[in-house]
């Protein structure tokens, strides 16, 4: 059975430099445009289900890259983007710059990162979304091919559990681009990463 983990088309938060989170932020024509792009280059590949993160982003970048197929969109809230809680809609380069220390460890040091106010620690994506990749692999095991549609943080998480990596690596092999897809196989119980990361537009 294959995996296809795919992040959500861009958005305006994603030019402007913005942090996002669980603010549901919607698809820019720019990032709609990509992901029909990315759906005609999947459209012959046979989908048995479809899961996306519940925020508009993704859902959207699900339903189209679903394409004519007659099948659900499945909302999963354990695949929603990291909670960045008090952070969330700020400027990236500012508060990379030494106002908040802490989200400079989010992406340089990731074990070191402490969640803001109302926010949520790296530790807890984790879990969430391990379990959701558990749960997925048994349900469909005997089938032929998942997609799942989320977010660059959460994403991250799911590869985290595939690869058996620590909090430190969470970031390996770099932030997801939008639209970009990942395909993982799971087979005999094991993970085997088959493409990271492929853009189709």
């Amino acid at each position: 059975m294959e995996l296809y983990i795919v992040r959500h088309g861009k958005t305006e938060w994603n030019g402007n430099g913005r942090i996002q989170g669980w603010s549901d932020i919607e698809l820019t024509d720019e990032g709609r445009a990509a992901a029909r792009k990315t759906a005609e280059a999947l459209k012959d590949l046979h989908i048995d289900a479809i899961y996306a993160s519940p925020l508009k982003r993704a859902y959207e970048t699900a339903c189209i890259l679903r394409g004519k197929r007659e099948m659900p969109v499945i909302k999963d809230e354990r695949i929603k983007e990291v909670g960045f809680g008090v952070l969330e809609g700020a400027d990236v380069s500012k508060i990379r710059s030494g106002q908040h220390g802490q989200f400079t460890d989010f992406f340089d040091a990731p074990e070191k990162y402490q969640a803001p106010e109302g926010g949520e620690s790296l530790e807890a994506v984790s879990e969430r979304a391990g379990d959701f990749i558990r749960e997925i692999s048994e349900k469909h095991k005997n089938d032929t091919r998942i997609m799942i549609v989320a977010h660059g943080a959460v994403n991250k998480a799911m590869m985290r559990y595939i690869r058996r990596s620590e909090l430190k690596d969470y970031w390996k092999g770099g932030l997801q681009n939008n639209c970009g897809v990942t395909v993982v196989d799971y087979s005999d119980g094991a993970y085997h990463i088959v493409e990271e990361n492929r853009v189709f537009y």
